[in-house]
């Protein structure tokens, strides 16, 4: 396989024009909610300089300041399909590339008895998000030959942008919670990331992608476990923070529970001075428990409030937001006070 370095994978004019300080929406898309982002110069540079170097972006943060958000924003903003993959204890390396199912080849075993002859171990490969990321064309090839007499077919991640092609586009990768994998898993990445392609196990196709189509590859940690020194030097990271002062920190909040609840169309009509109170609290919630290494409460709580809020009739939000500290900002044990 050829290897290619990472330079000059996008220019200038190519780059995605990611609107600042404007309303991003952001379509639901298989388990992911309908939301609205907006972008800050330094998370446009972020993505620019990761589109220009060909270098994966790792966003490091505390959960709720919106990493996840970020790449899914970065597809919609650019007319580009979104793939994710969320990473646990028990990911392995070849996961990221692809997945053999081994159910549907035993369930066809046992029809094979008494049928017909068994497919070949390559009709059970089923493409991952990296092949996906990569190439896009073979992996659609790939899925129908898998999806053949299946009773109930498999399908895409994501659904494609319009105008939108495999041969001209670029994919967004999200590889979300890097912090949660076995050690192995970053150092084991380190190669198909550096390189444009890999081999897939039956037959040895090459699975690549040129520099003009290369995947823009977000990665996320929560700051749960370090991540290897190798690993860290093959990206560049951007790190997303809630405002420190309390008073930036309800305004910045307010500002997104408002950008909320007008693109969301959310039911009712939650007003600024709920939001800002709601905004309050997560403040105060996040000063109380800034040093007890307990978890602290982000963008994520607060939405919650303002959508439980923004469905309770008007005469009862100062109460129901009263009892919302219990349910949405104590996650740590012990009463709210």
């Amino acid at each position: 396989m050829t290897k290619s370095t990472p330079a000059n994978a996008a220019n200038e004019s190519s780059l995605p024009a990611y609107p600042l300080d404007k309303p991003i929406p952001i379509p639901a898309d298989g388990t992911w909610p309908r939301s609205v982002h907006v972008f800050d110069a330094d998370t446009v540079a972020a993505l620019h300089a990761a589109e220009i170097t060909g270098r994966p972006l790792l966003l490091r943060g505390d959960p709720g300041t919106g990493k996840s958000e970020t790449a899914r924003a970065a597809a919609a903003a650019a007319g580009r399909p979104f793939v994710s993959v969320v990473i646990d204890g028990r990911t392995e390396p070849t996961d990221l590339k692809w997945r053999f199912d081994a159910v549907a080849r035993l369930a066809d075993a046992q029809v094979a008895k008494t049928d017909c002859a068994l497919r070949e171990e390559r009709a059970y490969l089923l493409p991952g998000p990296l092949w996906w990321a990569y190439s896009w064309q073979s992996a659609q090839t790939r899925l129908t030959e898998v999806n053949r007499d299946r009773k109930h077919e498999l399908v895409a991640p994501g659904t494609l942008p319009e105008k939108w092609t495999p041969e001209s586009g670029r994919v967004v990768l999200l590889i979300d919670e890097i912090d949660k994998a076995d050690p192995d898993l970053p150092n084991a990445m380190l190669e198909v990331l550096a390189n444009l392609g890999f081999r897939e196990p039956y037959g040895g196709t090459e699975i690549s992608c040129s520099e003009a189509t290369r995947p823009l590859v977000i990665i996320t940690t929560n700051e749960e476990r370090e991540l290897p020194h190798a690993f860290l030097r093959r990206c560049l990271v951007h790190r997303l923070e809630l405002p420190d002062d309390r008073e930036a920190l309800i305004e910045w909040l307010a500002k997104v529970g408002a950008r909320h609840r007008e693109a969301l169309a959310l039911p009712g009509n939650c007003s600024d001075d709920v939001i800002k109170e709601a905004a309050g609290y997560v403040a105060d919630a996040r000063n109380r428990l800034a040093d007890t290494g307990r978890y602290l409460p982000g963008t994520s709580e607060f939405l919650d409030m303002i959508k439980v809020l923004a469905a309770t009739p008007t005469d009862k939000r100062s109460e129901r937001l009263e009892q919302l500290k219990q349910f949405a900002l104590n996650k740590g044990g012990g009463r709210h006070r």
